[in-house]
């Protein structure tokens, strides 16, 4: 019976036992469910490509290799709950809204940053009040910071940035007083700075820079003992800056720059206690004072900026001391004196920027020693003296500016030692000779600048050996003679040139005179140039008269054919010695395999030319087979052959022969536009940053076709196929079969040119080519490189279109653009709505829509 009795005890227990395990796991059950319907509710409200990205939430546990869930055994019946959501940079379109529903009281982290997310943050956020680490920064979030968001109390790290927020902080926000760090950056948000912030005792890190936040800066930072990072930069803070500020020993970053800071910088500020402090910017306020010498004091102080103040005084010698200096701002402050010598100390200094204050002396030779200084600018200051030669040694040098001083005597030729240098300004001085030649070395610089100065005698042939130059300005000297046969001397504006005693070349309007032996040589050069451009031939030829000379020139005197021959093999083609025999080799007689392209003109080959590789543009042959489209074949080679631009295709020769005519020019590996936007794989590699340079690109071909050239060229064909991409992914345009000189006193009536798809309305009812047809085109490309595709229906309903928003037409196939990216897109659909305007009249210029963009 005892053992019975037992039996009876142990079932009951075991039967309650199994009860509270059903009840437990029924409690588990119902919080993985709610889990999962709260997350697959937010789910379904975003777009479908957010969905698909989420295709693994399915089923009732989120805990089961759902992406970027995770979960832990926190709970007392040590069943999983989710406790983090890892979903940044996904690519998720859609609101937050149905967080208002999330059962997730044990989520500690939610990091849902670097996605395009929009709307407001939810009120009911502040039921989340396990979450320690809350990322919602580089989304499209707008409205104001929810006041409940003061109820995660838990909560050490909150990142808002790089979003539309607006309205004031709330002051509730200071109730999570274990923040570690909180960053608001890149919002709209206004107002002043909580008093309630002074309950943070655990911060270490604050950026709240690039708001509108206004009023003082506060005292309680004092309080923060832990603060390493302060970043309250572009604001509108107006007091002095408070003396507090300098006692915090652990701060290394200090900017409250682009405010309106009042005041001198304190000078009780402990500065010789900031052992730590690595970078301080309080440039663009209006403190004055002295650079104080304390600055030398902080060992450990790499970026020192001070620029656009009221500052005055001499440069200390004891900044010379902070030897892990790289960079020292001072730029257009009222500072006086000479640079110390001690400077040749800061062995690591970068960027040197000194200019637009009343500094005086001479460039102390101790800055040669700055071996690894990058960028000098000592502009607008009353500098004398020679130019210093050993600034030849600092051999990093991308940017030397010393104009606008008192600088006399020669260009140093130590200069020419500075490979890496690509802007040198040495305007506005008192300088004289000749520019010495070996300046043609510097192969990397982009831009020259040596106007207003006593400069004289003959530009040096050597320039041309500046590959890389592209602005110059040699005005306002004595220079003389012809200007040197490279691009940037082309397209320089007369302004650039003026005001010198003779010179003579493109935009001087003086021819240069020619020798006769240079004539003989012109001469045999024109007979050349049937068979083969010569590239030292850079005016608009006349081609039809070069034609009929080849047709009917039956007469050749021998000696004649014998010079041409040696002319040919003296003045080998740009990429080697090609003649008429190598081209058709390398194409087996056109062999169709060798076919990259087909257009209304003619066919394009790829050909392989010794070590160069070329396109040939074979032109098409009429029906009957007897004549060419010299037309179009004049076209394009008066076109090419007058326009010289790093966005235009160059032309490298062209052959008219009996049995056939082509053109020979540089090949572009990228292939066209449309080729680029129509490859699934190549597509992606075509990202928001190398579309808007494409876009520049072809913009500033057009501005240098319109309004650079002595007569306006309208290309008249503009479109995806006709703009090709070198391995950079840079812009070129081509294809100037249809190119034709706007002539001013003609109607400039033509017939039907150009791709449908990019022609504008007016020329088929007028028939009249402008610039305008160019602009109109210019805007389709536009359309067409944002959507990824030939806008096709979208150009008929433009009126409709003013309130479309961007992400309803970017090609969906590239990651959301960045902030930044995406104002520069929203600019650029504008340029294009006002490209594509019905009436010509209502079109912008080329110059208009360049000037535009660059703003």
């Amino acid at each position: 019976m005892g053992s019975s009795i037992f039996l009876t005890i142990a079932l009951i227990l075991s039967s309650f036992s199994n009860l509270s395990l059903a009840n437990a796991a029924k409690v588990s059950n119902l919080r993985i469910t709610n889990e999962a319907s709260s997350l697959l509710k937010w789910k379904s409200g975003l777009d479908k490509q957010s969905q698909s990205f989420l295709s693994s939430w399915i089923g009732s546990n989120p805990c089961q290799d759902w992406h970027g869930i995770g979960c832990s055994n926190i709970t007392t019946d040590g069943e999983n709950v989710v406790t983090s959501i890892q979903l940044s940079n996904s690519s998720l379109k859609g609101t937050l809204g149905d967080l208002d529903t999330w059962s997730l009281g044990n989520l500690e982290l939610l990091d849902l940053s670097l996605n395009s997310l929009s709307g407001i943050i939810p009120p009911k956020i502040g039921n989340l009040n396990s979450v320690k680490f809350l990322n919602l920064s580089s989304n499209q979030l707008t409205g104001l910071i929810p006041s409940s968001i003061g109820n995660l109390t838990n909560l050490h790290y909150l990142y808002l940035d790089n979003n539309i927020l607006s309205g004031s902080i709330p002051f509730e926000l200071g109730h999570a007083r274990d923040l570690i760090d909180l960053t608001l950056s890149k919002n709209m948000l206004n107002g002043t700075l909580p008093l309630s912030f002074r309950n943070f005792s655990r911060i270490e890190r604050i950026e709240i820079n690039d708001n509108n936040i206004s009023g003082s800066i506060p005292n309680y930072f004092a309080n923060y003992t832990r603060l390493e990072r302060l970043d309250l930069g572009k604001n509108n803070f107006s007091s002095v800056i408070p003396s507090e500020l300098g006692k915090r020993t652990a701060l290394v970053h200090l900017k409250l720059f682009m405010n309106n800071l009042i005041g001198s910088i304190p000078k009780d500020m402990n500065l010789t206690k900031m052992e730590e402090l690595d970078y301080i910017d309080l440039s663009n306020n209006k403190l004055y004072g002295e650079v104080s010498s304390n600055w030398g004091l902080c060992p450990n102080l790499t970026s020192l900026k001070l620029s656009n103040n009221n500052l005055s005084g001499k440069l200390s010698k004891e900044i010379g001391r902070a030897t892990r200096l790289g960079e020292l701002l001072l730029s257009s402050n009222h500072l006086v004196g000479e640079i110390p010598k001690s400077f040749e100390r800061l062995s690591s200094l970068m960027k040197l920027y000194l200019d637009n204050n009343k500094l005086s002396g001479t460039i102390p030779s101790e800055l040669g020693s700055l071996s690894n200084l990058e960028d000098l600018n000592l502009a607008k200051n009353s500098f004398s003296g020679m130019i210093q030669e050993r600034l030849g040694e600092c051999l990093k040098l991308r940017s030397l500016n010393l104009s606008s001083n008192r600088f006399e005597g020669v260009i140093p030729v130590h200069i020419s030692k500075l490979d890496n240098l690509e802007f040198l300004d040495l305007s506005e001085n008192n300088l004289f000779g000749n520019p010495p030649p070996q300046l043609g070395g510097l192969k990397a610089l982009e831009t020259l600048n040596l106007s207003h100065n006593s400069l004289a005698g003959y530009i040096p042939t050597s320039f041309i050996e500046m590959l890389s130059l592209t602005t110059v300005d040699i005005s306002f000297n004595q220079l003389e003679g012809p200007l040197p046969k490279m691009l940037a001397f082309e397209v320089a504006p007369i302004e650039a040139l003026r005001n010198n005693k003779q010179l003579c070349g493109y935009n001087t309007g003086l021819d240069c005179p020619m020798e006769q032996g240079n004539q003989d040589k012109e001469n045999i050069g024109l007979k050349v140039i049937l068979i083969i451009v010569l590239p030292s031939l850079g005016c608009m030829l006349l081609v039809v008269v070069m034609i009929g000379i080849f047709l009917y020139d039956n007469k050749r005197n021998p000696n004649d054919a014998k010079l041409m021959q040696q002319e040919i093999e003296a003045n080998p083609f740009t990429i080697g010695k090609m003649t008429y025999r190598n081209i058709i080799d390398a194409l087996e007689d056109f062999d169709p395999k060798y076919i990259v392209g087909v257009g209304g003109f003619g066919t394009v080959y790829k050909a392989e030319l010794l070590s160069e590789v070329c396109a040939v543009k074979k032109f098409h042959e009429s029906e009957d087979n007897k004549m060419y489209n010299l037309k179009s074949f004049e076209a394009e080679i008066r076109a090419l052959t007058e326009l010289r631009h790093q966005n235009i295709v160059k032309l490298y020769g062209f052959c008219l022969h009996p049995r056939h005519m082509f053109l020979v020019y540089e090949f572009m590996v990228g292939g066209s536009l449309r080729m680029v936007l129509c490859d699934k794989e190549r597509v992606v590699d075509f990202d928001w940053e190398k579309r808007l340079a494409v876009v520049n690109g072809v913009a500033n071909a057009l501005c240098y076709m319109h309004h650079n050239c002595s007569q306006t060229i309208i290309h008249g064909d503009l479109s995806s196929n006709n703009v090709l991409l070198d391995s950079d992914w840079v812009a070129h345009v081509s294809d100037f079969g249809t190119a034709r000189v706007l002539d001013p006193d003609s109607s400039n009536k033509t017939t039907f040119i150009g791709t449908i798809g990019y022609v504008p309305p007016e020329l088929a009812y007028t028939m009249k080519v402008s610039e305008k047809c160019d602009v109109y085109s210019f805007g389709v490309i536009i359309i067409e490189v944002i959507m990824g595709k030939h806008p096709g229906d979208f150009l008929n309903s433009l009126r409709d279109m003013n309130g479309t928003s961007l992400t309803e037409i970017l090609d969906r196939r590239l990651p959301s653009p960045s902030n930044q990216i995406e104002k520069k897109l929203k600019l650029l659909v504008a340029v294009a709505f006002s490209c594509l305007q019905k009436s010509p009249h209502s079109r912008p210029s080329m110059l208009e829509v360049t000037l535009g963009l660059s703003a």
